[in-house]
């Protein structure tokens, strides 16, 4: 698995907006899938953005809420 970051990307999303979130680890523009599951058996989340707001995806993998940061790097 690529490396993970130790904290949340803060991202910001658009309303109306189709975002494809990694979930693998391995995508070169994380945490926006760019492709780089194939073969891992991972698929990317699918977020529908309902509104123009900042968000925090994970980073660390641990999250028990994907995409979206719950903390858990905090445990790590």
């Amino acid at each position: 698995m690529a490396d993970r970051k130790p904290g949340p990307y803060k991202v910001e999303f658009e309303a109306g907006k189709r975002y494809f979130c990694c979930m693998c680890g391995q995508s070169k523009t994380p945490p926006i899938c760019d492709g780089s599951h194939k073969g891992t058996g991972k698929m990317p989340k699918r977020v529908d953005a309902v509104k123009t707001e900042t968000v925090y995806l994970c980073g660390c993998g641990h999250t028990k809420t994907p995409p979206f940061c719950d903390n858990s790097h905090k445990q790590l």
